[in-house]
């Protein structure tokens, strides 16, 4: 009796075509010695899949603050460094050089956590000399990556800021975010949580392009709905928006968006940083070879001439006719579906903060 042969698995895949080091700090070359394990294992011929490590980092302190004058908050926490979903366009990667490691396929394997985050966190909430605002978190890697599953590192955090009632606004592309909706739901009933869900394309090989790793768009989808069911303020970013591969999108992302509860519904054109552009330059070269100077070509008109504008306000808006264009479009939809209020900052409450017992505290 014969059988079909099953299909092939198919391996993990990751964002990064390349692995180049950073040049920006004068970093010694890496060489091989010759070493079995310089040599990528080998699965039927093919390079086996890379991966995915996980190493503690152990700052000083947790909350990083800002003075940026285009973003909306001035301080945030990341409890992860590098990203496994291993996004292309993630502005976060050349942060990887600082550890001497690479902004390419480094940056989605190798991570570091902060397993020390909430007692951190704690003791600077607990600080006579600090002020209540809005903490920020996925602003640069995401807090819900699949490692959060077995750190919860992240909920950790949150714990710590819902017990002394302290604001918090969380970006993710995942729906992980679900897990911590019994906390985030409480917490929105006093008016101090509010997510923001990523969503860049509904089209799944183009997700699964851009984004390997992330969840599904209808999974991030349905996390919306439930965060906005519960109570909890949730609005969509289709951030970055990428001319030629998923600006098309753009009306379609704003009505789903809308019918499944967001508020409100924002947009930044791609940005490429540093070494962010030559990794997406390769990743155009295969995955969209048949657009990838029609892409590269409007993205310069965004940025005025260059690969990444790196100006203030500029950086999030884009300028020019494709930046104009943009923006029309999405104001069009947004009125159309009745969320045109994302100009308005999401305004949680700090005046219900108490800051976290002490040592002493914790003895009675």
């Amino acid at each position: 009796m014969s059988s079909t042969p099953r299909p092939a698995r198919a391996r993990p895949q990751r964002g990064a075509t390349n692995n180049a080091e950073s040049s920006r700090f004068n970093l010694p070359k890496r060489e091989l010695d010759g070493d079995w394990l310089d040599e990528r294992a080998m699965i039927d011929g093919e390079p086996a899949p890379e991966r995915t490590s996980v190493q503690a980092l152990r700052p000083k302190t947790i909350i990083s603050y800002n003075k940026s004058p285009d973003v909306p908050f001035d301080r945030s926490i990341n409890p992860i460094v590098g990203c496994e979903h291993g996004c292309i366009y993630c502005f976060a990667r050349p942060s990887h050089a600082y550890h001497d490691l690479s902004p390419g396929l480094d940056f989605e394997t190798k991570l570091f956590v902060k397993p020390d985050a909430a007692a951190l966190l704690r003791t600077e909430l607990a600080k006579p000399s600090y002020r209540c605002a809005p903490i920020a978190m996925g602003t640069n890697t995401d807090p819900y990556q699949p490692i959060e599953s077995t750190w919860r590192i992240t909920r950790d955090i949150i714990e710590v800021l819902a017990a002394c009632d302290h604001p918090l606004v969380i970006t993710t592309k995942s729906n992980r975010v679900l897990r911590d909706l019994d906390l985030l739901a409480s917490m929105a009933k006093k008016n101090l949580a509010g997510v923001a869900i990523s969503i860049t394309s509904l089209d799944p090989k183009i997700a699964m392009t851009i984004e390997p790793r992330a969840p599904h768009p209808e999974r991030r989808l349905e996390a919306v709905r439930q965060l906005s069911e519960a109570g909890v303020p949730t609005y969509v970013n289709m951030a970055p928006v990428i001319p030629a591969i998923t600006d098309h999108e753009v009306e379609t992302i704003v009505a789903r968006a809308a019918a499944a509860g967001a508020l409100g519904v924002s947009f930044i054109p791609v940005r490429l940083p540093w070494e962010v552009a030559p990794l997406f330059r390769a990743w155009l070269d295969t995955h969209f070879p048949d657009r990838a100077g029609k892409v590269m070509a409007a993205i310069h008109s965004l940025r005025g001439g260059k690969d990444n504008d790196a100006g203030f306000f500029t950086r999030m808006r884009g300028q020019g006719v494709w930046a104009d264009l943009l923006r029309t479009r999405f104001s069009i939809a947004r009125r159309r579906h009745g969320i045109d209020r994302i100009g308005e900052r999401m305004q949680l409450r700090t005046d219900l903060f108490r800051p976290p017992a002490g040592p002493q505290g914790e003895l009675f």
